[in-house]
């Protein structure tokens, strides 16, 4: 991690050109909340990963936040939206996810969304941008969802095929194995992980939760993600599936006031699947205050292990939780920022907005 000059526009510290112009050229996502790159040519400011036309380095001047360039004259880049959160949902398909997320039984076909007035190409791009698959397969894995709760409660098979929307026991046979790996009949034994999206200002975050609380928390661009997620479904015996919980309205309402620099601890039950030395490291990371910051020797203490070091390392990486369960609150034994796979930006960030040494991010 390169050293970072401090900007006049602000208390916050910011990487060197160098970084963020690769990032820029790179449209690196997590540096989202970190930079945003504003044209001197052209008088807009533009968001990390925005997909525009990349301009000269000497033509590009940077500020901690979209604010900031405002104040300085510049004006919204029209193909990244800086001025709303990465990740949300566009003006044009919004009435679209109201209604599904209203009915999770809907089924909608390609000329029903032309009804709508919507290209299904654009509606099956958007989607498939951002939750990684058709759109399509998204009601599909919201029916199965649906179904598999009401199996759950008792239902029978019939029912929950019919009540999900499914217009044969065939069909829905065939499509419940293929996603939940089981016959609808067989499935008492299993689980589902819900996943839905929450937006932050460092950009949006995968939540999961069960029925007993929220089991994972991650930055949707790190990379290790579909293996986390592969990972907990096998812990959990359990299939993650797109949905609503209960615990997400009350998760994003304490992100929200972490960020804003009005929380410190959280107060949601986790469940955290793992060995018994991955569950001696996880909790051990919940007890470093907000504000503070360990080494992974010190953690190997805490824990009665010295000489674990690189064991406490790699755990501290298999973490699924992250902020809830701080591992971006601990650093090298020298005092640098290493390891993190929301990247160390973002790991930078979060210690600053917990430290106060800059404004909240907004």
């Amino acid at each position: 991690m390169k050293q970072t000059e401090t900007t006049d526009h602000n208390t916050q510290s910011l990487p060197d050109r160098e970084t963020m112009y690769a990032a820029l050229v790179a449209r690196d996502s997590s540096f989202e909340g970190v930079f945003v790159a504003a044209i001197r040519t052209t008088g807009i400011f533009c968001r990390p990963s925005c997909s525009a036309r990349k301009p000269k380095p000497e033509n590009v001047e940077y500020f901690p936040d979209a604010k900031t360039a405002l104040a300085n004259g510049y004006r919204e880049c029209k193909v990244c939206r800086p001025l709303v959160a990465l990740g949300s949902t566009p003006d044009w398909l919004q009435p679209l996810i109201e209604e599904v997320e209203q009915d999770a039984t809907i089924r909608l076909q390609a000329e029903d969304l032309r009804e709508r007035g919507l290209d299904p190409v654009r509606v099956r791009r958007w989607f498939q941008k951002l939750h990684g698959m058709s759109f399509s397969a998204y009601l599909r894995m919201r029916r199965i969802n649906q179904a598999f709760s009401q199996i759950q409660h008792k239902s029978s098979v019939t029912d929950a095929a019919f009540q999900s929307g499914y217009e044969s026991l065939s069909g829905f046979g065939e499509g419940f194995k293929k996603t939940m790996g089981t016959a609808p009949a067989k499935s008492n034994g299993q689980q589902v992980i819900v996943v839905n999206r929450i937006l932050t200002p460092l950009g949006p975050m995968l939540a999961g939760a069960t029925k007993q609380g929220i089991c994972l928390l991650e930055f949707t661009d790190r990379r290790m993600l579909e293996t986390q997620i592969n990972r907990l479904q096998k812990h959990l015996n359990a299939k993650a599936l797109p949905g609503d919980s209960r615990f997400f309205p009350l998760l994003e309402g304490q992100l929200e006031s972490y960020f804003a620099g009005k929380r410190t601890t959280f107060d949601l039950p986790l469940i955290t699947p793992g060995t018994e030395f991955q569950q001696k490291v996880w909790a051990a990371l919940q007890t470093i205050a907000c504000g503070q910051t360990r080494s992974y020797s010190e953690q190997a203490e805490i824990i009665g292990q010295p000489t674990a070091v690189r064991a406490v390392a790699r755990a501290n990486g298999d973490n699924r939780i992250a902020i809830l369960i701080p591992c971006h609150r601990v650093i090298g034994a020298d005092g640098t920022l290493t390891g993190y796979g929301g990247g160390l930006w973002r790991k930078k960030r979060l210690l600053e907005i917990e430290q106060g040494t800059n404004a909240p991010v907004k």
